[in-house]
């Protein structure tokens, strides 16, 4: 049984399925859910490492059914490293995991904890071919995942969902959002071509382009207005002065770079956020 298109034996199959491993779109839900840990304080590290699990294997299965979409099933990309029953084993596997991990925060938690996490596994699995077809899911799934992340790894640990981790799951999501339209318009022409309805092929780069930061604007301006008021720490104001730079120098690159430094851009801003909580608790706001 062959699992790998160019190679077989163990070591190629192994390749094939670590090179669905992306770290640039996978760590931010694990750092995400961890964020929200930490918003709980006094984390346990087991449940932790479990809702970190579950996020993993969720944003897997989308790499897993996303490349077998593309490939074997619309043909859009030159090629793969999985064969399609290679995608369809890998698809059962990270599934499994993400189902353990889900009975064991049922066990370790509840069901509220379940019912969180759950939705990320949904919006992973039918990223493609359902929801990366109309302009709002194709645009929200991912930053929707990351939000969930938050809330999940926050109740995990207090048995509750707060205000604050509620509010930075939300600003997460309308930052990310922004990013996501800048990254879908690297294939515009691509998916114009395909009749595939992108915000960029819907509205047109140009409008597409004003929409998306004005996302982050409002994202960036919400966690402003939340440390003016006492909600978030005064040191958050921190994380929107470190990501607006960036954004205003993306706004003046093409598509492909604009991405790269927006999403490492808010790799600052989450890490910033964190310090601020770690370092300035949020006890009494939550």
């Amino acid at each position: 049984m062959t699992f790998a298109r160019h190679n077989s034996g163990l070591e190629a199959t192994v390749r094939a399925y670590l090179s669905q491993v992306h770290p640039v779109f996978m760590l931010p839900p694990l750092a995400a859910s961890l964020f929200g840990a930490i918003l709980a304080r006094g984390a346990d590290p087991t449940v932790a490492a479990v809702h970190v699990l579950a996020m993993f294997s969720a944003v897997y299965t989308a790499h897993l059914k996303d490349g077998y979409v593309d490939f074997h099933v619309r043909g859009e990309d030159d090629d793969h490293p999985l064969t399609g029953r290679g995608c369809r084993i890998g698809l059962v596997g990270s599934t499994a995991t993400f189902a353990i991990c889900c009975l064991l925060l049922f066990v370790l938690v509840d069901a509220i904890a379940v019912a969180l996490t759950l939705p990320t596994w949904v919006i992973a699995y039918h990223h493609a071919p359902q929801l990366d077809t109309n302009p709002i899911t194709a645009t929200t799934g991912y930053p929707l995942g990351i939000a969930l992340a938050i809330l999940g790894g926050f109740y995990a640990q207090a048995h509750t969902v707060a205000p604050v981790p509620a509010a930075f799951a939300v600003i997460f999501l309308v930052l990310l959002s922004g990013i996501k339209v800048i990254d879908d318009a690297q294939d515009y022409e691509y998916d114009r071509s395909i009749r595939k309805r992108t915000v960029a092929v819907t509205l047109g780069p140009n409008r597409a382009r004003d929409v998306a930061y004005g996302l982050m604007l409002v994202a960036l301006l919400a966690v402003v207005s939340l440390a003016a008021v006492g909600i978030f720490p005064p040191t958050a104001v921190l994380a929107a002065l470190a990501f607006a730079p960036v954004a205003l120098v993306a706004r003046r690159a093409g598509p492909e770079l604009a991405t790269m430094l927006l999403i490492r851009g808010s790799y600052v801003f989450l890490a910033v956020l964190v310090a601020s909580v770690w370092f300035e608790p949020l006890s009494n706001a939550l």
